[in-house]
């Protein structure tokens, strides 16, 4: 995503075609909500500043409209507000209604979760009750349940998961995420209860029966954003599973392996849903790049101890790729696609972590299998590591993660 590509052109495009569809289809065909605060005046009408700017970014040539949860695009007044007043466009700033939390500010509630500890360990009903969560959101499933649905999905995770000692007591961490602001609870009649107390917060719910699920902005961000969605929930696993094995969970959760790109309609092969813009690209860098230095020597759980990897990193890689094997030399992969109707690719680190390479897409390739096996074992892999390290480099710059960024040392 480049904003300072998008002319006045563009932006005239963008409101003409608002003006034939009308503001509330051209909101919904782009999937955009009113304007909370700024407004775009043009020639007496008025528009929704950031539903412009996005929409305006699907005029460019070969590019498409920007989503309401494309990372680093928000409608402030530092972003597409500020960009319309650069290109000469008069901004008004209507006086602000209850503001929810932008981008970085949801992620860091999401990642920075308050919980109970119990010596060394923290409690998993906050991350469990998220991760399902994050699981319906992502398969597109309705936003808001019943209570009764709710706390017998969550009882059961509970059961399963809760594996330092949770109760099956799903009303304490909604509260809880509730006064986070990370959760919505609708149709109740007593002021909700705090996460305090045993009996008080179990009557609250069991008198209310409040409808509820994530809020809204966190929902979509959940939904659409693959990148996002991938950094959370490395977040949660690495700072709430450091000792366990999270994989029983992300399986009933549906999160489990490599996130695949958004869900789609039709048939055969679309490399188009790997395509990140680089300003997607460079946010989801900087996600691997804030917990490599946490995850640094660590192992995973289980016999094998295996360095801890990041979701997010190998995704970014495969993205990259647009489906196809990264060494340049490469002399034909696989036509054959996936069950899931994926390119047959394998990311691989061309420094392994043990011998002190990162876990960042800067050191990190898509492979396809022969490609692969030739790196690992055959004769001329220590050529082809050469060449691989330049081409991953390369590339993670030229998709916008400019530099290697922190640790790196090639």
């Amino acid at each position: 995503m480049a904003l300072s590509d998008i002319s006045r052109v563009e932006i005239e495009k963008a409101i003409e075609e608002c003006d034939r569809l009308g503001r509330e289809a051209f909101l919904k065909a782009y999937g955009f909500r009113p304007a909370r605060r700024y407004v775009l005046v043009h020639e007496g009408g008025q528009y929704d500043s950031k539903a412009i700017v996005g929409a305006a970014h699907g005029f460019l040539p070969g590019e498409r409209p920007l989503t309401p949860s494309t990372p680093g695009f928000s409608g402030g007044a530092d972003h597409a507000a500020r960009f319309l007043e650069r290109l000469g466009f008069d901004v008004v700033a209507e006086e602000p209604a209850a503001d929810g939390p932008d981008h970085d500010e949801l992620i860091h509630r999401i990642t920075r979760l308050k919980v109970n500890r119990s010596a060394n360990h923290r409690a998993l009903y906050k991350p469990i009750a998220l991760l399902w969560a994050m699981g319906r959101a992502h398969r597109g499933e309705p936003r808001l349940l019943p209570w009764t649905e709710t706390e017998a999905a969550l009882k059961l995770l509970l059961q399963r998961h809760g594996l330092r000692g949770e109760r099956p007591r799903p009303d304490y961490p909604i509260a809880s995420l509730h006064r986070d602001g990370v959760w919505e609870l609708r149709d109740f009649t007593d002021p909700v209860t705090t996460a305090h107390g045993d009996a008080r917060v179990k009557r609250w719910f069991d008198t209310n029966q409040p409808r509820g699920g994530l809020a809204e902005p966190v929902h979509d961000l959940f939904r659409h954003s693959t990148v996002t969605r991938l950094a959370v929930l490395d977040e949660l696993v690495g700072t709430f599973f450091e000792d366990l094995d999270p994989t029983p969970l992300l399986t009933d959760v549906g999160l489990a392996g490599i996130d695949p790109a958004e869900p789609h309609t039709g048939s055969g092969r679309t490399p188009e849903r790997w395509l990140l813009t680089a300003a997607e690209y460079e946010r989801g860098c900087a996600f691997v790049e804030e917990r490599e230095a946490q995850n640094h020597g660590r192992r995973g759980p289980g016999t094998t101890r295996r360095p801890i990897r990041s979701r997010t990193a190998r995704y970014l890689v495969l993205s990259r790729s647009r489906g196809r094997c990264e060494n340049p030399d490469c002399t034909g992969q696989p036509a054959d696609v996936t069950d899931d109707d994926h390119p047959i690719l394998e990311v691989d680190h061309v420094v392994d972590l043990t011998q002190g390479g990162r876990d960042h897409p800067s050191q990190m390739v898509a492979l396809c299998p022969n490609c692969h096996a030739v790196k690992t074992r055959g004769r001329t892999r220590e050529a082809l590591r050469e060449i691989l390290l330049r081409v991953a480099s390369e590339r993670h710059a030229a998709s916008g993660g400019g530099t290697a960024g922190p640790g790196s040392s090639r």
